[in-house]
Formats: structure tokens, sequence, C-alpha cells
């Protein structure tokens, strides 16, 4: 990464507009922190071990080591604490148990033609493979692990209200990608690795760098609150025809490319949506 906009003096005064954003995409990430008791100290630590570890991966002169009294300059913590942080273990974040195999699953059951219906919707499974062989949710399970009942999945899935059980005893997914309900660790971990590929995003092409990602939003602030709801409901249903799309090339291509050398580029693709009062109708939808 080039570092030919660093000021090493310490003197140097980043552009108005630059800090403006800065206040406004922090204002919500602040509330969440307080709600959850995460203090100010708390984050001042946490922001001065980030500032070392980003400045030593990051900006490398010639490929060279850095150095703790570069990465003091570059950073403006200090070198005592420097040295420090770089003795401490790092603690990564994990990724809790029911995602990573959880997310595989229901990929695969929004993409795979086994599991859709004409329309390309995924359908209800059967709960046993005795009733639905391997179109059923105990086979699903087991054409991603062998390792793990499908049982103590389902469980997973009722508790934080990804999947729910029908009259026909068929296991039915409540959406079309792995969003809980109810479980928070899963919700944290998404927050996370969500608005890091976001941030990033923009940051790529705030830098200038290229191509730019796509990051492209509607915005209006004259509707009334009927509007918004309808604007709701179609934000909903185009932006999950989208990410249902996909997800279904994306399994394909990876499917493809599993044995390909180089096969190690990840992609993060997304939709949101927002409304600042929250004081819609409720749908009937």
């Amino acid at each position: 990464m080039s570092t030919k906009n660093l000021s090493t003096t310490g003197s140097h005064v980043p552009p108005s507009t630059l800090v403006a954003a800065l206040r406004r995409l922090l204002r919500p990430l602040i509330k969440l922190l307080l709600v959850n008791g995460i203090t100010y100290p708390f984050l001042s630590n946490l922001l001065k071990s980030l500032y070392v570890e980003i400045a030593r991966e990051e900006f490398l002169l010639n490929g060279k080591a850095q150095t703790d009294s570069r990465i003091s300059l570059l950073s403006g913590v200090h070198r005592k604490d420097v040295k420090r942080l770089g003795e401490e273990s790092l603690q990564e974040q994990s990724i809790p148990p029911s995602i990573s195999l959880g997310a595989k699953l229901v990929a695969l059951w929004t993409s795979n033609e086994l599991y859709l219906d004409e329309n390309g919707r995924h359908i209800p499974l059967p709960r046993q493979a005795s009733e639905g062989g391997a179109k059923s949710f105990e086979g699903l399970v087991s054409s991603v692990s062998k390792d793990i009942r499908s049982r103590v999945i389902l469980d997973e899935w009722l508790r934080i209200g990804v999947a729910h059980v029908d009259g026909e005893d068929r296991v039915c997914l409540n959406t079309d990608a792995f969003i809980p309900e109810n479980g928070y660790d899963e919700k944290a971990y998404y927050f996370g690795q969500n608005l890091h590929d976001h941030i990033a995003a923009g940051a790529h092409n705030l830098l200038g760098q290229k191509p730019p990602f796509l990051d492209r939003s509607v915005y209006y602030n004259k509707l009334t609150p009927e509007s918004v709801a309808e604007l709701a409901e179609l934000s909903k249903k185009l932006g999950m025809q989208a990410l249902v799309a996909v997800n279904k090339r994306a399994g394909a291509l990876q499917q493809r490319d599993a044995e390909k050398t180089g096969a190690d580029q990840r992609i993060n693709f997304g939709v949101y949506y927002f409304d600042a009062e929250g004081k819609r109708p409720q749908s009937d939808k």
C-alpha cells in the first residue's frame, strides 16, 4: 500500500469531508457499543492495537520488516505500546459453530436444483431421509457433512429462527439466506463481516483504486410512512431476487472451481435497506 499521502510530522489535517463522514458512520456504532456496555477506554485500547496491527502489516517499505519506530510514527501510538502490543497475541474473531456449516447448508438448499421448485424457489424438505431420500433435510445435511446429525442442526436452527417445521413434518427455511433471528453470536459475526466488506469497498473507491467496487444506493427524504412501507416491501423483494440469483451462480462456479489452482478468492455481495423513522405501518405480508 502506498504511503505517499501519509503525514510524518503529526500536523497533517485530514479532509473535513472525511472527518464528517467518519462522525456519521460511527454514530450507530457508538450507540451499539454503549448499549452493550463497551466504554470509550475499552474502544480506545482496541483502536490502538488495530492501528499498530495495520501499520505493521499493510504499510511496509519495499517489503522490509516494519520497525517499532516507524509504526509509532505512522500510527501515533507510543513506541512502548507498539512493542507491548506486538508481543501480545491477537484475538481472532471466531466463527460461531452454527455458521460455517449452516451457511453452506442454506446456500446449497437455495441454489441446488434438487431442492428447488419449477420457479427456482427452495422447497420444504421432509425431515427424515426415510421420507424423502436425498431430497430431505437429513439428506441435505449428510451431503455436506457426515460428522453431525441433522437433528442437532435442526434444533439449533429452530432456536435461532433460521427454519421451522410445518404440520407435515417438513423443514422449511424462514429466509433465503443464513440470517439468524435470535442467535446473537451469529448476528454479531455477520455484522462484523458484512460491514467490514462494505467499508472496505467504499475505502477502496475513496482512495481511487481501480477498478472501483459496486457501492450504490437509492436515497429519498420526502416520503409518507405509507410510501416508505411500499418501498420497504419492494426493496425486500428485489433485493432477495438479486441475492438468490448471485448465490445460485456462485454455488455453481465454486463447485466448478473446486479443483483449480488459485481457487482461494472470496466475494461478498449484499443489499441493504434502511429508513430513519421506523414508524411505517405494519405490512400484512
